[in-house]
């Protein structure tokens, strides 16, 4: 089962973006310009993204 959580390969700030991505299989870059348009649009993009990054658990290291 997949878990939704921040990435530690693919982050820029806080890795939200990446995490949300790879939970989706999608581009990291389409989630970030999603993000940022919400944010110019509404401004409600800001605040997902802190309380995303405060609530989102870090990724765990893959076991070897």
């Amino acid at each position: 089962m997949k878990k939704l959580c921040k990435s530690n390969t693919n982050k820029k700030i806080c890795g939200v973006c990446g995490g949300i991505a790879e939970y989706l299989n999608a581009d990291p870059t389409l989630i970030r310009l999603a993000f940022v348009l919400i944010s110019a649009a509404a401004g409600s993009g800001v605040l997902a993204y802190v309380l995303a990054a405060l609530i989102m658990p870090e990724a765990q290291e893959a076991a070897e």
